[in-house]
């Protein structure tokens, strides 16, 4: 771990640092959540916060160590909108959950409509980014790097593009809760709804294919028909969760 830890610092220092901050902002609002008797949806305010934190922490990391394969990528451009774009969404929702507000589908006042469309924006340019960073891993060779790893990484971007987008179905129906309301039962931490159908659950699943198949791939699969089967079921996994969810059923109950 510690090897790692230096060598994503000598990759990619600035966001290093950034998911290290993130990191900590996570852990703080997971302390929070013992601490604070603030609630949105029946559920401590600061669990979003802790999510959406940590969440970027690993993207972070993640896109450090795949940008520094690619060749005359502008990674500093990539960096600072990563770290601004993502950065305002962190800050925007631990300020709303501080105030035991909602961050997203608030559309209760112009200005909270008008900040969760920023937060759209924000959220779908960094998509759009990493999207053309999937588009470099298909039109650059990568000699040096295993074949099965290179396509793990590949269809782990498409994955996540994918799933990223697939926020716009809670977005447009101001809800995460299918077949009932926001706040009811769910599993602990990550409060997906045990009762009805929870779109997160989707979200989630196809955003971290971005670690789960590279890293299968790299140090289990070790085969290139292997690594893109393991992605092909990951993505029908992902995608049977929000059929399921779109129906109003609960994955877990």
């Amino acid at each position: 771990m510690i090897s790692f830890i230096q060598e994503l610092k000598a990759r990619n220092e600035t966001l290093f640092l950034f998911g290290i901050v993130c990191f900590v902002w996570a852990v703080l609002f997971l302390v929070l959540t013992k601490f604070s008797n603030t609630q949105v949806y029946n559920v401590s305010a600061w669990y979003k916060p802790f999510k959406f934190a940590f969440s970027t922490f690993l993207f972070a990391w993640t896109m450090a160590w795949y940008c520094h394969y690619l060749p005359d990528f502008n990674i500093k451009l990539f960096n600072w909108s990563v770290i601004i774009l993502l950065g305002f969404e962190i800050v925007y929702i631990a300020i709303q959950a501080g105030r035991g507000q909602l961050s997203h589908y608030n559309m209760s006042t112009p200005v909270y409509a008008a900040l969760y469309s920023m937060m759209a924006v924000a959220a779908s340019l960094v998509s759009l980014y990493t999207a053309y960073v999937g588009l470099l891993f298909f039109t650059n060779n990568f000699p040096t790097l295993p074949h099965y790893y290179v396509w793990a990484i590949r269809l782990g971007i498409i994955i996540f593009v994918i799933f990223s987008f697939e926020g716009f179905v809670m977005g447009s129906k101001l809800t995460h809760t299918i077949g009932g309301r926001d706040g009811g039962v769910g599993i602990p931490l990550l409060n997906w709804s045990t009762k009805f159908g929870d779109p997160r659950i989707a979200h989630f699943m196809g955003m971290h294919a971005l670690q789960v198949l590279p890293t299968l791939s790299f140090y289990l699969l070790k085969n290139t028909k292997a690594a893109i089967t393991m992605a092909l079921l990951y993505g029908l996994l992902a995608v049977f969760t929000l059929v399921q969810a779109l129906q109003g059923k609960p994955f877990f109950k």
